[in-house]
Protein backbone atom coordinates (compact mmCIF):
# COMPACT_ATOMS: atom_id res chain seq x y z
CA UNK A 1 0.00 0.00 0.00
CA UNK A 2 2.11 3.16 -1.22
CA UNK A 3 1.84 6.10 1.82
CA UNK A 4 0.41 9.32 1.37
CA UNK A 5 2.47 11.87 3.39
CA UNK A 6 0.77 15.13 4.68
CA UNK A 7 1.47 17.57 6.96
CA UNK A 8 -0.53 17.43 10.46
CA UNK A 9 -2.86 20.08 9.47
CA UNK A 10 -4.11 18.36 6.33
CA UNK A 11 -5.03 15.29 8.26
CA UNK A 12 -6.93 17.11 10.54
CA UNK A 13 -8.57 18.71 7.56
CA UNK A 14 -9.41 15.38 6.17
CA UNK A 15 -10.69 14.23 9.11
CA UNK A 16 -12.62 16.73 9.96
CA UNK A 17 -13.97 16.44 6.55
CA UNK A 18 -14.82 13.00 6.79
CA UNK A 19 -16.47 13.40 10.03
CA UNK A 20 -18.68 15.90 8.52
CA UNK A 21 -19.91 13.84 5.79
CA UNK A 22 -20.83 11.04 8.41
CA UNK A 23 -22.83 12.80 10.92
CA UNK A 24 -24.31 15.45 8.63
CA UNK A 25 -24.42 15.13 5.45
CA UNK A 26 -25.22 11.42 5.33
CA UNK A 27 -28.04 11.39 7.47
CA UNK A 28 -29.02 15.01 5.99
CA UNK A 29 -28.93 12.55 2.57
CA UNK A 30 -31.13 9.77 3.71
CA UNK A 31 -33.76 12.05 5.45
CA UNK A 32 -34.17 13.62 1.74
CA UNK A 33 -34.56 10.22 0.15
CA UNK A 34 -37.38 9.20 2.87
CA UNK A 35 -39.22 12.37 2.55
CA UNK A 36 -38.51 12.36 -1.76
CA UNK A 37 -39.99 8.27 -1.42
CA UNK A 38 -43.15 9.88 -0.14
CA UNK A 39 -44.10 11.94 -3.01
CA UNK A 40 -45.39 8.50 -4.97
CA UNK A 41 -43.76 7.68 -8.10
CA UNK A 42 -39.95 7.28 -7.82
CA UNK A 43 -39.48 6.81 -11.39
CA UNK A 44 -40.72 10.43 -12.36
CA UNK A 45 -39.93 12.10 -9.75
CA UNK A 46 -36.66 14.35 -9.62
CA UNK A 47 -35.87 15.00 -5.68
CA UNK A 48 -35.40 11.53 -4.89
CA UNK A 49 -32.70 11.39 -8.16
CA UNK A 50 -31.53 14.24 -7.32
CA UNK A 51 -31.03 13.04 -3.55
CA UNK A 52 -29.69 9.21 -4.71
CA UNK A 53 -26.66 11.21 -6.71
CA UNK A 54 -25.91 13.36 -4.07
CA UNK A 55 -25.84 10.28 -1.65
CA UNK A 56 -23.58 8.18 -4.38
CA UNK A 57 -21.13 11.09 -4.55
CA UNK A 58 -21.22 11.36 -0.52
CA UNK A 59 -20.29 7.69 -0.19
CA UNK A 60 -17.90 7.87 -2.73
CA UNK A 61 -16.17 10.63 -0.99
CA UNK A 62 -15.98 8.71 2.75
CA UNK A 63 -14.35 5.70 0.68
CA UNK A 64 -12.07 7.70 -0.62
CA UNK A 65 -11.01 10.08 2.24
CA UNK A 66 -11.26 6.39 4.21
CA UNK A 67 -8.30 5.23 1.87
CA UNK A 68 -6.27 8.66 2.09
CA UNK A 69 -6.86 8.48 5.72
CA UNK A 70 -5.59 5.19 5.68
CA UNK A 71 -2.57 5.81 3.87
CA UNK A 72 -1.72 8.56 5.36
CA UNK A 73 2.18 9.14 6.54
CA UNK A 74 1.81 11.94 9.10
CA UNK A 75 5.11 13.98 8.57
CA UNK A 76 5.30 17.21 10.64
CA UNK A 77 7.39 20.21 8.58
CA UNK A 78 7.96 22.01 11.96
CA UNK A 79 10.10 18.70 13.33
CA UNK A 80 12.08 18.77 10.20
CA UNK A 81 15.44 20.50 9.16
CA UNK A 82 18.61 20.03 6.84
CA UNK A 83 19.95 21.26 3.76
CA UNK A 84 18.18 19.55 1.55
CA UNK A 85 14.91 19.97 -0.64
CA UNK A 86 12.65 17.69 1.51
CA UNK A 87 8.42 16.81 2.07
CA UNK A 88 7.84 20.06 4.10
CA UNK A 89 10.30 22.46 3.02
CA UNK A 90 9.93 25.44 1.65
CA UNK A 91 11.60 26.35 -1.36
CA UNK A 92 13.10 29.73 -2.79
CA UNK A 93 13.69 29.42 -6.61
CA UNK A 94 14.99 31.58 -9.11
CA UNK A 95 13.95 31.13 -12.59
CA UNK A 96 17.75 30.73 -14.66
CA UNK A 97 15.74 32.39 -17.70
CA UNK A 98 14.22 35.31 -16.41
CA UNK A 99 14.99 35.83 -13.19
CA UNK A 100 11.87 35.67 -11.52
CA UNK A 101 12.11 34.18 -7.88
CA UNK A 102 9.19 32.30 -6.45
CA UNK A 103 8.60 29.97 -3.25
CA UNK A 104 6.80 27.27 -3.31
CA UNK A 105 5.96 24.85 0.15
CA UNK A 106 6.04 20.58 -0.65
CA UNK A 107 3.27 19.52 0.47
CA UNK A 108 1.04 16.38 0.12
CA UNK A 109 -1.30 16.39 -3.36
CA UNK A 110 -3.99 16.85 -1.17
CA UNK A 111 -2.86 19.79 0.62
CA UNK A 112 -1.04 21.52 -2.39
CA UNK A 113 -3.04 24.55 -3.60
CA UNK A 114 -0.69 26.66 -6.52
CA UNK A 115 -2.55 30.09 -5.62
CA UNK A 116 -1.30 29.38 -2.42
CA UNK A 117 2.16 28.58 -2.69
CA UNK A 118 2.13 24.92 -2.14
CA UNK A 119 3.11 22.18 -4.83
CA UNK A 120 2.64 18.41 -4.90
CA UNK A 121 5.22 16.44 -3.34
CA UNK A 122 4.42 14.08 -6.92
CA UNK A 123 4.57 17.09 -9.07
CA UNK A 124 7.30 17.32 -11.82
CA UNK A 125 8.60 20.32 -10.36
CA UNK A 126 8.84 18.83 -6.62
CA UNK A 127 10.12 15.64 -8.11
CA UNK A 128 12.79 17.59 -9.62
CA UNK A 129 13.62 19.70 -6.62
CA UNK A 130 13.43 16.56 -4.02
CA UNK A 131 17.57 16.16 -2.34
CA UNK A 132 18.84 19.44 -4.05
CA UNK A 133 20.91 21.67 -2.24
CA UNK A 134 21.01 25.74 -2.24
CA UNK A 135 22.78 26.21 -5.28
CA UNK A 136 22.02 23.44 -7.51
CA UNK A 137 20.00 24.14 -10.69
CA UNK A 138 17.58 21.53 -11.70
CA UNK A 139 15.94 21.08 -15.68
CA UNK A 140 12.11 20.45 -15.29
CA UNK A 141 9.83 19.86 -18.34
CA UNK A 142 6.66 21.04 -17.47
CA UNK A 143 3.23 21.77 -19.55
CA UNK A 144 4.73 24.93 -20.68
CA UNK A 145 7.56 23.72 -21.84
CA UNK A 146 11.29 23.05 -20.14
CA UNK A 147 12.69 25.64 -17.26
CA UNK A 148 15.85 25.64 -15.44
CA UNK A 149 15.47 26.94 -11.78
CA UNK A 150 18.46 27.52 -9.06
CA UNK A 151 17.33 26.88 -5.40
CA UNK A 152 17.84 29.70 -3.92
CA UNK A 153 16.73 28.69 0.05
CA UNK A 154 15.50 25.72 1.78
CA UNK A 155 13.40 26.19 4.80
CA UNK A 156 11.24 24.23 7.13
CA UNK A 157 8.51 24.97 9.74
Amino acid sequence: MEKNPITPEGHVKLREELLHLKSVERPAIIQAIATAREHGDLSENAEYHAARDRQSFIEGRIKELEDKLARAEVIDPAKLAGDRVAFGASVKLSNADTGEEVTYKILGADESDLAKGSISVTSPLARSLIGKQVGDEVKVRMPGGDRTYEVLDISFG
